[in-house]
C-alpha cells in the first residue's frame, strides 16, 4: 500500500511590499518551483509514494506535477481555487483525512493557514515567505527525503516531530466575542486599518503573546527573545506590553531605570523598543490589552481591525506537529535506511 504526501505551495508568498520597504528576500515562482522539484526528488528515496498538489490559480502547481520524477506518482489535488488563504485551509483539511505528511512551502501565513485544518499529520516546512519564525530555510531535496521516511512510518511520528504551540485571540467588543488564532504571534498595533497587512513600521506594535521567542527570529518572537528565550515546543508562551510615547515620557521625567531591547522587528530592520511589561505564560493563561481603536495582527501579517475592545491573548498548544528535518534523516541512516544492497 503506497502512502500519500500532499505538497502545498503558496504561490503570492515572499512576494509582497516589504520586499520594496525592507530586507526581506524575494522568493519568485520559478524559485517555489525548483524548490517543489527538489522536494519531490527527495521523495524519490522512499518507495511506493505518491503525491497530491494542492492546485493554485498562476499554474504553479501544474508546472511542479509536468516536471516531477518520471519514478514518482504526483498529481493535483481536486479541489476549488479561490487564490486566498482559503485554499491552503482546504487542502489541509484534505490532506488531515488522505496523507500521511505534509510538505508546506510558504511564510509564517501559510503555515498559519495549513495549521487551522491539518490535524496530527506532520508537516515538513520549507521557508519560502517574508517573516519565515515557523518555516526552516532547509534545502528541498532534504526536506522532501524527510517527508518521505515519515510518512512511510521509518521514523515514527512520536519521535519525529514537535508540537508547535499557537496563540489564540478573544475580542469583546460589546457586540459579542470574535477569536483570532496565529501559530507563531498575536500583536496589538496602533493602526486603524488592516490596509497593506504587512508590519512595516515597528513602532505600531502596542504588544502581543508569542508562542516562541529568540533573539534570532524576526518580529513579535525578536523582541520577546529579548528578555526571554521560549522554544516552539515549549508548553506556553510570552507576553509582552510596550512602553507608548507618553509612557516614555513620563519615565524619562521621573528618571526611572530604562527598560529597552534590541530586535530584528522587520526584514533588515534592528529597532530599540522600551517594554513596559512582559511574563511568561502558562497554556491558557492570558495576557490582556484595552484597545480603544487598533488592528490584531496574526504572524506578521495585519490580520482584524478592532474598536473599544477588550483583547485577550492565549497560547494553547494545539498547533501543528513540525518534523525535526535534521534528526528524522540522520536518524533513519543511522538505522541503515539508505542503504543499497
Amino acid at each position: 500500500m503506497s502512502q500519500t504526501v500532499g505538497l502545498i505551495v503558496n504561490p503570492v508568498a515572499g512576494r509582497d511590499i516589504r520586499r520594496l520597504t525592507g530586507g526581506a528576500s524575494v522568493s519568485s515562482n520559478y524559485a517555489k518551483r525548483r524548490t517543489a522539484t527538489c522536494a519531490l526528488e527527495g521523495l524519490t528515496v522512499t518507495d511506493d509514494i505518491e503525491v497530491l498538489v494542492m492546485p493554485d490559480n498562476a499554474g504553479l502547481a501544474d508546472r511542479i506535477v509536468a516536471g516531477a520524477p518520471d519514478d514518482l506518482v504526483v498529481n493535483l489535488l481536486d479541489m476549488t481555487v479561490t487564490a486566498t488563504g482559503e485554499d491552503a485551509r482546504t487542502a489541509a483539511e484534505r490532506f488531515a483525512a488522505e496523507a500521511d505528511a505534509v510538505v508546506v512551502l510558504g511564510g509564517d501565513g501559510t503555515n498559519r493557514d495549513v495549521a487551522h485544518g491539518i490535524g496530527d499529520v506532520p508537516v515538513v516546512s520549507i521557508s519560502t515567505g517574508t517573516n519565515n519564525v515557523v518555516p526552516t530555510p532547509i534545502d528541498g531535496t532534504v526536506a522532501g527525503v524527510a517527508a518521505g521516511v515519515v510518512a512511510t512510518g521509518a521514523v515514527p511520528a512520536d519521535e519525529a516531530t514537535v508540537r508547535h504551540g499557537s496563540v489564540e485571540g478573544l475580542v469583546d467588543d460589546g457586540t459579542g466575542v470574535r477569536r483570532i488564532r496565529g501559530l507563531a504571534t498575536l500583536g496589538i498595533l496602533d493602526r486603524q486599518f488592516v490596509g497593506t497587512r504587512a508590519i512595516l513600521d515597528p513602532g505600531d506594535i502596542i504588544g502581543g503573546v508569542v508562542s516562541r521567542a529568540s533573539p534570532t527570529e524576526i518580529g513579535l518572537p525578536g523582541i520577546a527573545g529579548g528578555f526571554a528565550v521560549h522554544r516552539p515546543d515549549d508548553p506556553g508562551g510570552v507576553g509582552f506590553r510596550l512602553e507608548t510615547k507618553g509612557e516614555r515620557e513620563e519615565r524619562d521625567e521621573n528618571r526611572n531605570r530604562e527598560r529597552k531591547v534590541r530586535a530584528v522587528t522587520v526584514p533588515g530592520v534592528v529597532s530599540t523598543v522600551s517594554v513596559e511589561e512582559h511574563r511568561v505564560l502558562a497554556d491558557g493563561e492570558a495576557f490582556e490589552f484595552d484597545v480603544s481603536s487598533g488592528v490584531i495582527s496574526a504572524d506578521g501579517e495585519r490580520e482584524l481591525e478592532v474598536r473599544d475592545a477588550a483583547v485577550r491573548l492565549r497560547p494553547v498548544a494545539d498547533g501543528p506537529r513540525l518534523v525535526r528535518i535534521e534528526r528524522v534523516v540522520e536518524r533513519a541512516a543511522s538505522e541503515g535506511y539508505f542503504g543499497v544492497e
